[in-house]
């Protein structure tokens, strides 16, 4: 049995539901919203490639390196993106949480928050994850941003990490959040989330 298994993290604004290519309208739908695959730092399927993305991503959770879902915006029960846990490691019981991306019109909204708090108590309360691992591209300001308000810490940067798809070099910036660092993290999460915005 791989681990971890799919399952079903259920948030107050949003949900987390195993991907499946019943999800591939919506999704289609959400990233012609603000046309993401042209942010050129990042690796966001096409309209026309989402069929391919969704197959690659069952693929490799099938190989036991990735486990995905679909966010779904419980306001108005559609999906509204993807996020997955990727480069796992079983035996040392890590996770990345990565390879994740939201509509236009749900950035900067609670759901990411949300989201991530699912992802994070999951990996850490339930899979007993000793660390739970971040990367983006250096010149993707906005992640940085939103993974640093989570509370994770930069571990570093990988230079020349890997080619991109307009045959730029990427350098990546790793972040962590370890097993012990959890409970303040859940606790700043938590204020996040409660806390009225801006």
């Amino acid at each position: 049995m791989t681990w971890p298994q799919p399952i079903t993290l259920q948030g107050t604004i949003a949900t987390l539901v195993p991907l499946a290519q019943s999800h591939h309208d919506d999704l289609v739908d959400s990233v012609r919203n603000g046309e993401l695959w042209k942010l050129w730092y990042t690796m966001i399927p096409t309209p026309e490639k989402m069929t391919d993305e969704i197959e690659r991503r069952l693929q490799l959770q099938a190989q036991g390196s990735m486990l995905t879902w679909a966010i779904i915006d419980n306001s108005r029960g559609k999906a509204v993106g993807m996020t997955t846990y990727m480069n796992i490691d079983a035996t040392n019981k890590r996770v990345e949480i990565g390879s994740t991306w939201y509509r236009q019109s749900v950035q900067r909204t609670g759901i990411n928050t949300e989201c991530k708090f699912l992802l994070l108590q999951h990996a850490f309360e339930k899979l007993d994850c000793i660390a739970v691992e971040f990367r983006t591209n250096f010149f993707n300001h906005q992640s940085r941003r939103g993974i640093e308000r989570l509370g994770a810490k930069l571990d570093g940067i990988l230079r020349n990490h890997m080619t991109m798809p307009n045959g730029t070099l990427r350098d990546t910036c790793v972040y962590s959040i370890l097993a012990g660092e959890w409970p303040a993290v859940k606790a700043h999460l938590d204020w996040q989330m409660k806390k009225p915005r801006d």
